[in-house]
């Protein structure tokens, strides 16, 4: 009896040493996908309509390599990235994922990370840029190296796919190759990682993809031109722009395109690009409802990663002119009544640009904006002409009004003058707007402080500007722009002459 006990007992202590053994190396292995907490976040909350669920889509849809760039990421947002593409895209379909390093220097995206994707075997893969290249020309060399998908999928680094993304994001592009699309974009937040649907659009929460005059983003509810194009609310529709992060695309069609201009650094304006190229040259740019994808935005407290010493200053203004430049045509005026800081502004040779629209037959903006941009200057009307820009000076004074980066409701305040332009660059154009972007200074609700909030074309009309005599009216009120060098403040007062606190100057301020 004795023995079989001590049998028993050394026995299970075999086992649970064995056990224990599997557990502690399980531990130390890279989880399979499946059961990674990195793929959950969007099983729970899915935004997709029901309708959604009654599409069928061809079983036979090109395959795709899915294309993230990254700098500097965090590990988590980024493992979730590829987790969750690897988990909600069918295998079939899903040729490879190609991770482009634009020279990151953080310890965690070295050898963990290769070592980390070693668990697919090759599915995801990995190159670094032997310099910081910027997201822009990242992605255009992500297109070089992504070779075995049929479509090039982008997503920024932080994403996350949504149940059932693929078919209807690809699904257009199969039936048409100049087909570009974009899934609904979701809001993850960057602090919890709950998610719910982005804000504005029509009553269906749908929206186009816009811009204002200065080359910022927007978006617009759904029209009802739109509308009528469609028998179902789930099935794509018409946007003139994307916002640049996510979209999918041919890959033989992008680089007849011809990528993106290769005079772009860094970030920004790359989106309108791209969209205003394949508008303009034969495509077409869809919004896909029933394809959804959680993004996570820049957290108020994060500025962004800095640019590179070899970039220079002022790589998006000069993004933004090399691409008005090169698409808009005439209403490239219109740019430069709301920036008018970047009409000097150097932005290089275009004229490999310019020759490839003409050889490509590439259509006028005035055609873009009349058949598929209509609504934008509804929402965004087509700005006066400048009477004066610059900065607003104090009189023979260093202190300038500043939006302090306030926007809709906020006031505006005086600070030394740094002729940087940014929250001090103003105009006055002739509706009487005293603006910055597309926000107004307007009489707060005191009755005397000055405020900076969103304005139409004929709202807020109440400014004049004399030169000689270096006076701001309030034409409403009668009253004169005054200020507080010691507390900082902007407001309107009843006109003094010998006052010189209700003296100003507007200089110009050019962008380098």
């Amino acid at each position: 009896m004795r023995l079989k006990v001590g049998f028993i007992l050394r026995s299970l202590l075999v086992i649970g040493t064995f056990l224990g053994l599997v557990l502690l190396w399980s531990s130390l292995t890279p989880k399979a996908v499946d059961d990674n907490p990195f793929a959950g976040v969007l099983v729970k909350y899915s935004f997709n309509v029901l309708e959604c669920k009654y599409w069928h889509y061809d079983e036979n849809l090109l395959t795709s390599s899915v294309v993230i760039v990254f700098h500097n990421e965090g590990w988590s947002t980024l493992m979730r990235t590829v987790h969750s593409v690897i988990k909600r895209t069918p295998r079939k379909y899903l040729a490879e994922i190609v991770m482009i390093d634009d020279f990151s220097n953080k310890v965690h995206l070295k050898e963990k990370l290769e070592e980390y994707i070693k668990q697919w075997n090759g599915l995801v893969k990995l190159f670094r840029n032997e310099k910081r290249e910027g997201l822009i020309q990242a992605r255009s060399i992500g297109a070089h190296k992504a070779t075995l998908g049929q479509v090039l999928i982008y997503l920024d680094a932080h994403c996350e796919v949504g149940v059932n993304w693929y078919a209807p994001l690809v699904a257009p592009i199969s039936k048409d190759r100049t087909v570009c699309t974009v899934p609904l974009i979701d809001y993850i937040d960057g602090n919890d990682y709950t998610i719910e649907p982005q804000q504005g659009g029509d009553e269906d929460g749908l929206a186009r993809g816009a811009w204002d005059w200065s080359l910022l983003w927007k978006r617009v509810p759904l029209s009802s031109r739109e509308k009528a194009k469609r028998k179902h609310k789930t099935e794509p529709y018409r946007s003139p722009a994307m916002a640049g992060g996510l979209f999918a695309i041919e890959r033989e069609f992008f680089f007849e395109l011809g990528l993106y201009d290769p005079g772009l650094q860094i970030w920004g304006g790359e989106n309108f690009e791209i969209s205003y190229k394949i508008w303009q040259c034969g495509g077409q740019l869809l919004f896909v409802p029933c394809s959804r994808v959680g993004h996570i935005y820049r957290l108020q407290s994060w500025q962004g990663n800095p640019h590179p010493a070899h970039v220079g200053s002022s790589p998006t203004l000069k993004n933004y002119v090399r691409v008005v430049e090169v698409w808009w045509d005439e209403y490239k005026d219109y740019f430069y009544a709301s920036r008018p800081e970047t009409l000097t502004l150097a932005y290089g040779d275009i004229s490999s640009l310019k020759k490839f629209r003409e050889e490509h037959r590439c259509k006028s903006f005035k055609w873009f904006m009349e058949e598929i941009a209509y609504d934008i200057p509804l929402h965004y009307p087509l700005p006066p002409k400048n009477v004066e820009w610059g900065e607003i000076r104090g009189y023979e004074t260093s202190y300038c009004i500043d939006s302090m980066g306030h926007t809709n409701g906020g006031n505006v305040e005086i600070g030394p003058c740094h002729r940087m332009g940014g929250n001090q660059l103003f105009r006055i154009n002739e509706a009487n707007q005293l603006m910055q972007y597309d926000q107004c200074l307007t009489k707060g609700g005191d009755g005397s402080a000055v405020i900076i909030t969103h304005c139409n074309l004929n709202e807020h009309t109440e400014w004049r500007y004399f030169k000689d005599l270096h006076r701001f009216t309030h034409i409403p009120t009668g009253k004169c722009l005054d200020r507080s060098d010691v507390l900082h403040k902007v407001y309107i007062a009843d006109c003094d002459n010998s006052k010189s606190s209700q003296k100003w100057e507007m200089n110009n301020i050019v962008a380098v």
